[in-house]
């Protein structure tokens, strides 16, 4: 998840990461935040979540994203905007890796 997060915010302009350590991190709360609080606002927001077809996830994907933004000084995004195109991209990369490594087995 460290070297997405590092992929992304390299073509990103409105995303910095201050070095691999960081992006490790900042992938790691990520993933927990959205394990964690992310699973409870899906779980809160599944009407909404239903008739927007999902938009509703993707939004809390983007929320928790900037929660970990206001968390580490070491990981910044340039708002919402940037979080959303961030969180795209991010999830891009993960499928590229997620379909390399099962190509592989």
């Amino acid at each position: 998840m460290g070297a997405a997060v590092a992929l992304a915010a390299y073509f990103l302009p409105g995303v910095n990461v201050d070095g691999f350590g960081s992006a490790i991190l900042a992938g790691i709360l990520i993933a927990l935040a959205n394990a964690t609080i992310g699973t409870i606002l899906r779980i809160l927001t599944f009407p909404i979540n239903f008739l927007t077809l999902g938009l509703m996830s993707f939004i809390i994907t983007v929320l928790m994203v900037l929660l970990v933004d206001s968390l580490m000084d070491s990981f910044n995004t340039n708002g919402f905007f940037s979080a959303m195109i961030f969180a795209i991209i991010l999830a891009l990369i993960k499928m590229l890796f997620g379909a390399l490594s099962s190509s592989r087995d």
